[in-house]
């Protein structure tokens, strides 16, 4: 099991996801409807994508690879990693991350839609 550390934008994306689906499922109950938003949806999958990394980055749901266009935090030569948390989807979400600073710690560096 890896600990996961947070890049302050990363933490900052994830509480913004959070607190909608948060907000949106209270206003569905208010409603007394059954279907969840796209909020709360999106809300789970990150979620998910991210126990998941916890537990085992090479997951074979997570889809995970190397991606070179952003800068690893702790090392020049370092990795960093992209692993799906939506896939089949217009503007699906994926999580950045990196190994490290400590041994079994994961760095999530960013939670974004793909381009």
């Amino acid at each position: 099991m890896f600990e996961l550390n947070w890049l302050k934008e990363a933490e900052q994306r994830y509480q913004e996801l959070r607190d909608r689906a948060k907000k949106s499922r209270q206003t569905r109950e208010a409603k007394k409807e059954a279907k969840r938003s796209k909020a709360e949806g999106l809300f789970k999958q990150v979620h998910k994508a991210l126990k998941l990394l916890r537990e085992n980055p090479r997951h074979k749901g997570l889809q995970t690879h190397a991606y070179r266009s952003i800068e690893h935090p702790f090392d020049k030569n370092g990795k960093v990693f992209e692993a799906y948390a939506q896939n089949q989807t217009p503007g699906a979400y994926r999580v950045f991350w990196c190994y490290g600073p400590g041994k079994q710690q994961i760095t999530i560096i960013a939670i974004t839609p793909h381009p």
